[in-house]
């Protein structure tokens, strides 16, 4: 299994392209905690980067999934889709994050805690 950090502030270039080599080549999964400020990077599931989240602190509720492509531009860097993000309890009944407002919280975290589509 690809190696999980998890960011309190923002990761250095290194070890982000560290992730994205080590894990799927051009992207890196991530799940955001948009209560805690912080993200999972890494790994191969994001159920993985999630269940590290909940054993330190996270509620299920404020994490969501996502991916992250550098390399692009900040409209393409993210994509909001992840099977973790399936809560119909929490109107969002599909694998993309719907919620504009979740989307937004997400993508601010991104860029302050990964980036904004930057090349390696």
């Amino acid at each position: 299994m690809s190696a999980i950090e998890i960011l309190h502030r923002r990761i250095a270039g290194d070890r982000l392209r560290s992730l994205v080599q080590d894990g799927f080549g051009d992207m890196v999964k991530f799940v955001a905690d948009i209560e805690r400020g912080i993200i999972a990077a890494g790994g191969d599931l994001h159920a993985d980067a999630e269940a590290l989240l909940l054993e330190s602190g996270s509620r299920q509720e404020d994490l969501w999934g996502a991916n992250y492509y550098p390399g692009t531009t900040p409209d393409q860097c993210i994509e909001f889709t992840s099977l973790i993000n399936i809560r119909p309890a929490q109107s969002n009944p599909g694998m993309e994050l719907a919620d504009a407002d979740l989307r937004e919280r997400v993508r601010l975290l991104t860029f302050a805690l990964i980036g904004k589509g930057e090349a390696l």
